[in-house]
């Protein structure tokens, strides 16, 4: 696992139409500054996706650089300056936490997924349980939290509202979920 968010305070994105650019985009990002993948691979429908952490100033060169090369391949694209500490450990993998109350938001982006997550883990007191993107899910998104009813609604409408317009896919909140459905989660 990489480490907290002191060392890297920075995470972005760049999801783009084209596998094969998104390779060479990937490689130019490596190439312009001192970065860390997190993720580098193939989404479904034929999409391609690249997210990386690092230092605010080297994201951000990265960033620019692989806009730049993705050009009319580009997607959508996310840059979190400082992201909640949650988020980084719930894109490193999933996370064990008790359940009280259960909220879902299911996206058609995946840069609108993280920059969703992001919003409703510094909203509300809530626990990041998992994040999922896009392969096997036809190039969707989805973030599992739990919390509070009060926390889960608060994040739920701040991540709706950092999604942007026609992104969500769809949002679920389940008040004290049966233990067999977190079992199943898990």
């Amino acid at each position: 696992m990489l480490a907290a968010t002191t060392e890297y305070p920075a995470i972005a994105l760049i999801e783009l139409a084209s596998i094969a650019r998104g390779i060479a985009v990937g490689d130019v990002l490596i190439k312009k500054a001192s970065i860390r993948l997190i993720q580098s691979t193939t989404t479904h429908p034929g999409k391609y996706m690249i997210l990386f952490r690092g230092g605010v100033g080297e994201v951000e060169a990265s960033l620019k650089a692989g806009l730049t090369a993705a050009g009319n391949a580009l997607i959508d694209h996310l840059y979190l300056p400082n992201p909640h500490t949650q988020l980084e450990q719930v894109l490193e993998g999933e996370r064990t936490v008790e359940i009280e109350s259960l909220g879902i938001l299911e996206s058609y982006s995946i840069a609108g997924t993280i920059r969703a997550a992001d919003a409703a883990l510094k909203a509300a007191e809530i626990q990041a349980r998992q994040i999922r993107l896009a392969d096997d899910i036809g190039g969707k998104g989805y973030f599992v939290f739990s919390g509070v009813l009060h926390d889960v609604e608060a994040a739920m409408e701040a991540a709706v509202d950092a999604l942007g317009p026609g992104l969500k896919a769809g949002m679920e909140i389940i008040a004290n979920p049966h233990p067999d459905l977190v079992t199943a989660l898990s």
